[in-house]
């Protein structure tokens, strides 16, 4: 191995152009080996705490990523205008594009990553698999011709037979990737497709390959330098995934042999040297029934789930990569790789689990990550941090690691549990449950766990009884505050319970509450609660319910309730009416389920469609989302149109079924 270090990459300032929990990520590091940092933020971050981590920072555009994060003059010349002489990409935006590797070189800036050719290569699907054909890595069949028409398409999707995967040739993370079961879902597939890896990646060409039934998604991380050394460090399962996203990755993979992880590290280090690759990268590989594993793509970034192979391997990713953009050898040889314990990561995403994992956007009124042994947490967010539509929807990371595999996972549920987040709905609730999982606790692994385990990983879409007595308590309580202590809770008929509605997503209930100080009987249609209210600093809350002693969280935002118990949180509301009942009636007038782009209006006023049918399709947080109709009938007050930006909850459409008119928040 040599020593040598390349003077000419020598440098003391990085530019970090992305956001949010990598951005901070990155300085950590950087400003540990004692380089200065530059962080750049869009106007919608002003004040985000990615933007306060750096030694400097420049506001480089408005909220949109393509006149942001995506604006390659912009990141540019923010490094020169803060005399940065380095860029780290992170994951996501730029991080594997080659044209902004070629402008930081060309505008004398170092660039932490791979080489443009070699983000070139891996980048284009179609390109890689016939560079891993050529170097022996196996690799999955399907077509990747340049002919793009629709007839062509069909016919090499027959020849290579159903199901097929539509798969954008650039991008990654699950955009413009589609599963094709039969003929007739072609045509929608390519379009939804190209569509969405235009939007991300500015190119909308697709392949074709064979779909691998529930196959385990298996990832094996490389290092390179520029000296031609390649190593890797372990492996990781990625395999529990919703839509193509990874949701939990855990390393190393559980229940492979030392042969296939040996055979599967080989490959790995072969196609890096394939491509003369330089500093961090993954190697995706599908894992079928069978015991035979297929190339995937390779990401010529840090990955996301980068924690847990460092927490494994007591290494520091980023110092690897700063020190290998510098042109120094890598730090160890592949026979000096140990690997310790085991390592759990669980992506926490801004999503509502009950309403099919809508991307959800708020601000945050609670915010408290757990701490623990074992337990790290990414994340870039605080207590009034407005999370929007603009970006990714994951908003954290939680790491466990344990001597083995069960103990990550119990430590896992433990931080899951003692994660409290208000203001915005998540999916720590689900997270809960796909840990708990007795396959999961079992290693039974594959790509269809989700679907498969879904009526078990199934969330509330309502709180509790108990919940809601806390909330009507505390509403009432809220409602006293600015009285006169012996005023409080006085009524011309003392003793007379009062009537108390309250609203809590799609739910109203009504309740009468009796009030003595800070001590509540609440009744509803099953009886009646008892809710004493004993303290409440900040956001921590301690209540006791019929003599059970509970620890909350509860924040106001305005007038609305912000509750917190275990996993899950609730907005609630106090309303003038509602009906006496919690159910909730199917409706025929649809609003958006979050803010977004209308990208596409497939009907017009007064057209028939089924229920089931897409009627528009609506973009936010990077993804697609397909708004169908809720009943039979005719579309009418048809207020959507291409292009526009909607915001939660702005009404779209009516159908006008034969059912009484009434409102419901479109599902996607």
């Amino acid at each position: 191995m040599h020593s040598e270090i390349r003077a000419s990459r020598a440098f003391d300032s990085v530019l970090v152009a992305n956001r949010g929990e990598i951005a901070l990520r990155v300085f950590r590091t950087a400003q540990a080996m004692g380089l200065r940092t530059v962080a750049v933020y869009s106007e919608a971050d002003a004040g985000m705490p990615h933007a306060r981590g750096a030694d400097a920072a420049v506001c480089i555009g408005p909220a949109a990523a393509a006149k942001s994060y995506l604006d390659i003059g912009r990141l540019i010349d923010a490094a020169q205008r803060t005399g940065a002489q380095a860029v780290h990409p992170g994951y996501g935006f730029l991080s594997e594009s080659a044209a902004f590797a070629r402008a930081c070189a060309d505008a004398g800036l170092v660039f932490i990553g791979p080489s443009p050719a070699a983000i070139a290569d891996m980048g284009d699907k179609a390109r890689a698999k016939q560079i891993m054909a050529g170097c022996g890595v196996p690799c999955i069949s399907g077509y990747d011709g340049a002919e793009q028409d629709e007839a062509t398409l069909a016919r090499e999707a027959a020849r290579i037979g159903w199901p097929v995967m539509v798969k954008a040739i650039a991008g990654g993370g699950g955009k413009g990737l589609r599963r094709v079961d039969a003929p007739h879902q072609l045509p929608e597939a390519l379009r939804a497709a190209r569509s969405e890896a235009l939007k991300a990646f500015g190119n909308g060409a697709v392949m074709l390959e064979k779909a691998i039934l529930n196959p385990r998604h298996i990832e094996v991380q490389v290092f390179g330098d520029s000296l031609g050394n390649v190593i890797y460090l372990g492996d990781r399962d990625c395999s529990i995934q919703r839509r193509h996203q990874k949701v939990i990755e855990e390393a190393p993979a559980p229940g492979l042999s030392d042969e296939l992880r040996a055979r599967m590290g080989a490959a790995a280090v072969r196609a890096a040297l394939a491509v003369r690759y330089e500093g961090a990268g993954t190697v995706e590989f599908m894992l079928d029934a069978q015991g035979e594993f297929h190339f995937l793509e390779m990401n010529t970034r840090l990955q996301v789930e980068h924690p847990v192979t460092e927490m494994c391997t007591g290494l520091d990713l980023v110092e690897w990569q700063i020190r290998v953009a510098r042109g120094e050898p890598l730090p160890m040889q592949q026979r000096d790789v140990m690997l310790q314990g085991h390592a759990i990561e669980a992506r926490v995403y801004a999503e509502d689990p009950a309403a099919n994992f809508l991307p959800q956007t708020g601000r945050l009124t609670i915010w408290r990550p757990p701490q623990g042994a074992g337990l790290r947490v990414d994340s870039a967010l605080a207590v009034g941090a407005q999370v929007s539509t603009h970006y990714d929807p994951m908003i954290a990371k939680l790491v466990a690691h344990g001597p083995d595999r069960e103990t990550a996972r119990l430590r896992l549920l433990r931080a899951i549990d003692g994660f409290a987040i208000g203001g915005l709905r998540h999916n720590l609730s689900f997270l809960r449950r796909c840990a708990s999982n007795p396959a999961f606790a079992a290693a039974a692994l594959d790509t269809g766990f989700i679907d498969r385990e879904a009526p078990a990983l199934a969330c509330a879409e309502y709180p509790s009884r108990t919940l809601i007595a806390v909330a009507a308590a505390m509403v009432q309580s809220h409602a006293a505050e600015g009285i006169a202590p012996e005023l409080r809770h006085w009524h011309s008929r003392p003793g007379r319970p009062q009537p108390l509605s309250l609203r809590c997503r799609a739910m109203q209930v009504r309740l009468r509450v009796g009030a003595s100080g800070q001590s509540f009987e609440l009744n509803d249609d099953e009886g009646s609660l008892r809710v004493e209210l004993l303290d409440h600093v900040g956001d921590l809350l301690s209540v006791r319910v019929d003599g059970l002693d509970l620890a909350l969280h509860a924040a106001w935002s305005g007038d609305e309730l912000d509750l917190v118990h275990g996993t899950d949180g609730w907005r609630f509301a106090e309303v003038s009416a509602a009906p006496a009942s919690t159910t909730q009636t199917q409706c025929t007038r649809v609003t958006a389920p979050m803010p977004g782009h209308v990208v596409e209006v497939r009907y017009a006023d007064g057209a028939q469609v089924q229920a089931g049918d897409v009627v528009l399709v609506l973009e936010a947080m990077k993804m697609e989302h397909q708004i169908e109709a809720p009943a039979s009938g005719r579309i009418r007050q048809l207020a959507a149109v291409t292009g526009q930006q909607v915001g939660m909850r702005q009404a779209l459409f009516e159908v006008d079924a034969e059912t009484a008119a009434h409102t419901v928040e479109a599902t996607a």
